[in-house]
């Protein structure tokens, strides 16, 4: 795994941590509401896994955000 993959995945998933917490919604809340497992979403924000466009969107959906703010 490449360092730059891993830093790009940590800050995405820093950015939909940040987004996540204003609008005051808890991790499994966002993950039902976009159809996510929680365990998953909590790795999303952990930055563990490579995210998908889709996942990213539904996301942001939820969020109430533009899926490229977070990007």
């Amino acid at each position: 795994m490449s360092e730059n993959n891993e830093t790009t995945r940590k800050k995405l998933g820093d950015k939909v941590r940040k987004a996540r917490e204003k609008a005051r919604l808890t991790q499994a809340e966002v993950a039902e509401k976009a159809g996510i497992n929680s365990s998953y979403y909590a790795q999303i924000e952990r930055g563990e896994v490579n995210l998908s466009v889709d996942k990213l969107q539904s996301i942001a959906k939820v969020l109430k955000i533009k899926s490229l703010d977070i990007v």
